[in-house]
């Protein structure tokens, strides 16, 4: 019985993931809320009402490919930061991270950038939910840096998610770079996308706490 239990529930998740990879496939070209379950249920091969045996609705599926997309990055984001090196070598690790997902998963990243504000409302706030706990995790990491010395939560939170902001439309102008085809344009995003977080590193390294002035004010990290 447990034998059988087993392979039900393996065949389960394997047209669970069919369907995922259906609808991935097909957003390519269109946003979620234009694409039925129809479509998806065609692809993979099975009856349209054998669908919510897996999803209550697309809106459900789209919330579950945003898990997909997006569970990956965190883990390694979160542990170049959390390494003590220096910060450009940290910085250059990161863009390198960003830059290896967008190859290796682009339909993902396309599909966040989309719908990030399209008009599933359950999909905008599980990547915006996702990216809330990605701040986070980001957070904590800077918050353990030397660097980070007296700083308030808040401020280390705004950090945070100015790190995350940048990743984000790292990964979504890699995506438009790799699809131009320009020779070169990948590259002048890496370079941007650098020199984009190496300012935010300088100005983290001269920030002071709001509400001082500068005399007395205290420099954070010095």
């Amino acid at each position: 019985m447990s034998h059988s239990l087993g392979v039900r529930q393996a065949q389960k998740q394997k047209t669970r993931q069919a369907l995922l990879d259906a609808a991935l496939g097909l957003l390519e070209e269109q946003s979620l809320s234009s694409l039925g379950l129809r479509e998806v249920t065609r692809v993979v091969g099975i009856a349209p009402t054998a669908f919510y045996r897996h999803f209550r609705d697309m809106g459900e599926l789209g919330v579950a490919l945003v898990e997909e997309a997006l569970g990956s990055l965190h883990v390694m984001v979160r542990a170049i930061l959390a390494e003590q090196d220096a910060a450009e070598e940290r910085i250059d690790r990161t863009v390198a991270v960003v830059e290896q997902h967008v190859r290796q998963h682009p339909l993902h990243i396309r599909f966040v950038a989309r719908e990030r504000h399209g008009g599933v409302r359950a999909v905008r706030q599980a990547i915006a939910g996702e990216l809330d706990r990605f701040a986070e995790e980001v957070a904590a990491a800077l918050k353990s840096q030397p660097v980070s010395e007296g700083w308030r939560d808040d401020d280390v939170r705004m950090l945070a998610e100015l790190y995350v902001d940048r990743l984000v439309t790292t990964a979504a102008a890699l995506l438009d770079a790799e699809a131009d085809g320009a020779e070169g344009a990948a590259e002048q995003v890496v370079r941007v996308a650098r020199r984009q977080l190496r300012l935010i590193s300088i100005g983290r390294r001269h920030w002071r706490e709001e509400g001082r002035g500068e005399a007395g004010g205290v420099v954070c990290g010095e």
